[in-house]
């Protein structure tokens, strides 16, 4: 087995076993610790999940969103990436010019009611044709704020300037990679109000060693059957990314979490993710002709021998 994919399905049983039953924002209820830690060796293959199948390409097309500092969803539709829509189709369905049906408490009402799923379908195929065909429409409804692109690449400072964390903190690490502050945070208290949802991965580090390029990030919330092999998978690119950019050999992934759950409504699926044998670990490619984190596209970023175990579907709670 795979050291990479056991230390996630290992988390996965520690939380069935010593979690305990949490309330949370959405109404569906958790499983819940505080406090966890997984490592990832980046060079003994790309922490993408094989004991489902993870969609890949949803990973890079949301972190070059990140990277170029975007916050709207018209990029990622632009890109099949609807895992941004529900928060931007519930600001629409709360906001004073919506005419259509009550759509109040979609996402559980969606679960347990196959009619108003259907309805729900219905108006967000509409509401999605109408970002990518209305630029105004998207303009304003396509927004989440302040969310992770704006932090990393303009976060506004008290004087007003702009500070671009992420070009800085790769600029450090070509000419200063001992220090102690290549540090990228999301997390600003002043623009919690204005994002769509505060962010789940707060802050992330590096660390160059013997030509070896480490990220840690700390995540205050995970969602360990949905989210987090999204966001495994996606801070092992960024890491590879910068350490391409960098001339460095990619080292390690920390993914360090406050409160790691479970939902409720996932407790048969990680059972039966936890019944499937992990097969090898996929390799990834990238385009050895560009040269800057801030270039790339999505042709430039590929998988290779990734032969995962079918899909579990589970629902979002939003």
């Amino acid at each position: 087995m795979s050291e990479s994919e056991k230390v996630y399905l290992d988390l996965c049983q520690y939380i069935l076993q010593n979690g305990v039953k949490k309330e949370d924002r959405t109404g569906t209820g958790t499983i819940s610790t505080f406090g966890a830690q997984m490592r990832f060796d980046l060079e003994k293959g790309f922490p993408l999940l094989t004991t489902k199948k993870i969609p890949f390409r949803l990973i890079a097309s949301e972190l070059l969103w990140f990277i170029k500092g975007d916050t709207n969803i018209r990029y990622l539709l632009k890109h099949n990436n609807n895992i941004w829509n529900e928060w931007a189709f519930k600001a629409w369905i709360e906001s004073d010019v919506y005419t259509g049906p009550d759509m109040t408490n979609f996402g559980l009402r969606a679960q347990n009611d196959q009619e108003f799923h259907l309805l729900y379908q219905e108006q967000m195929e509409l509401f999605k044709k109408r970002i990518l065909d209305d630029a105004d429409f998207a303009a304003q409804f396509g927004e989440l704020g302040n969310v992770y692109g704006k932090q990393w690449r303009d976060w506004t400072a008290s004087n007003g300037q702009s500070i671009d964390q992420l070009k800085e903190v790769i600029e450090t690490i070509k000419t200063n990679p001992s220090s102690r502050r290549l540090i990228v945070s999301a997390w600003n208290p002043e623009d919690l109000p204005n994002m769509a949802l505060p962010p789940c991965h707060t802050m992330f580090q590096f660390y160059v060693t013997e030509g070896r390029l480490s990220c840690q990030l700390y995540q205050r919330s995970g969602d360990v059957f949905l989210g987090i092999p999204f966001n495994i998978a996606s801070y092992a690119l960024l890491t590879h990314l910068i350490a391409h950019e960098c001339g460095l050999k990619a080292g390690e992934f920390i993914h360090t979490l406050g409160d790691a759950h479970i939902y409720l409504n996932h407790l048969e699926q990680v059972e039966e993710q936890l019944n499937r044998t992990p097969k090898a670990l996929p390799e990834l490619l990238l385009n050895k002709n560009v040269t800057s984190v801030f270039d790339f596209e999505m042709e430039d970023i590929n998988i290779e021998n990734y032969l995962p175990h079918p899909a579990i579907k589970a629902p979002v709670a939003v």
